[in-house]
């Protein structure tokens, strides 16, 4: 897909940031203390050479976890140091979006295989394998009950909760494309719906779904497109989405329910070479660099980078 031309005016950052500074007061001295303790952690580290990393996930403590699409392994790197190591290994099927729970287990989107796996991090041991009938299952967002995850060639999403897996077809507005179409997924602010990422719909957009009926409706984004759309990040009503092959982070301030939201800024460094997926901590946002622009082998490098918060 073509990169859009659109950028958005700084000056729009200034009038957010003014409208954050009193909230940013109650808790400014903390978070000051806290980003300046970790502003001595390294804000870029190498990955395993052919590793082929497109998710990352973040849990309590300070460790990225990273999927191989290679071979689904599952790379832990401390954020304070940078090093790291591989402690679940793969099955030989891909391993795309990944999110950690409270309990130490990861929820990972098997990519073509159709599958849905959980790993417990702590042994390093797969603990379920859900096959879906999918085609791509693509990213996971974990809600109180449930992890839903995005198939990128079928409109559906599925919902693991209690040990089993539902379709949800997508209906209302969704569009689905001949091709690549849903991408990254995330929560509502009010934690009332699912937001996913449309790479075809209105050369991409965001969609509102209501996880109960599946019915889709497209987010205001007041005409700013996705058309390279990947993973979602929500901090607050603050929402990253990542523009992969724009090698950039458009940032917009949502309303609770998420059905219109503000561009602030767009994030760019050069040290991106496609990133894929946003988490966060201490300020920062850690992306994973995942090449799709160069044919991967056994030697080719990989890395994260970091970049601030807005």
């Amino acid at each position: 897909m073509a990169p859009a031309e659109r950028s958005f005016a700084r000056r729009t950052l200034l009038t957010t940031t003014a409208a954050l500074s009193g909230a940013a007061l109650l808790g400014g001295t903390a978070d000051a203390a806290e980003n300046t303790r970790h502003a001595a952690w390294p804000a870029q580290f190498p990955l395993p050479d052919g590793f082929q990393p497109e998710g990352i996930t973040i849990g309590a403590k300070p460790y990225a976890y990273f999927g191989s699409l290679a071979n689904g392994d599952i790379y832990r790197a401390s954020l304070a140091t940078g090093r790291g190591r591989v402690v679940a290994k793969g099955t030989g099927r891909p391993t795309v979006g990944l999110k950690i729970d409270g309990h130490g287990r990861l929820f990972l989107a098997g990519g073509d295989s159709g599958e849905i796996r959980t790993v417990d991090v702590r042994s390093g041991e797969t603990e379920q394998v859900h096959a879906t009938g999918g085609t791509f299952v693509n990213d996971v967002i974990l809600t109180p009950g449930a992890a839903w995850f995005t198939d990128s060639f079928k409109p559906v999403l599925y919902r693991l909760a209690k040990g089993a897996v539902e379709t949800v077809p997508l209906t209302g507005e969704w569009q689905q494309g001949p091709d690549f179409t849903a991408n990254g997924i995330e929560r509502t602010p009010d934690g009332r719906a699912l937001l996913v990422v449309n790479d075809f719909a209105n050369g991409g957009a965001l969609m509102r779904v209501d996880p109960r009926t599946g019915a889709a409706r497209e987010v205001d984004l007041g005409g700013a497109k996705l058309p390279n759309g990947d993973g979602l990040l929500l901090l607050g009503r603050i929402l990253y989405a990542v523009q992969q092959r724009q090698n950039a982070i458009d940032v917009f301030r949502l309303n609770d329910a998420g059905t219109r939201g503000t561009a602030i800024t767009r994030i760019t460094d050069p040290r991106f070479r496609i990133p894929t997926t946003a988490a966060a901590w201490g300020g920062r946002l850690y992306l994973p660099n995942a090449r799709f622009d160069v044919e991967p082998t056994p030697t080719t490098d990989y890395d994260a980078v970091a970049v601030q918060q807005i």
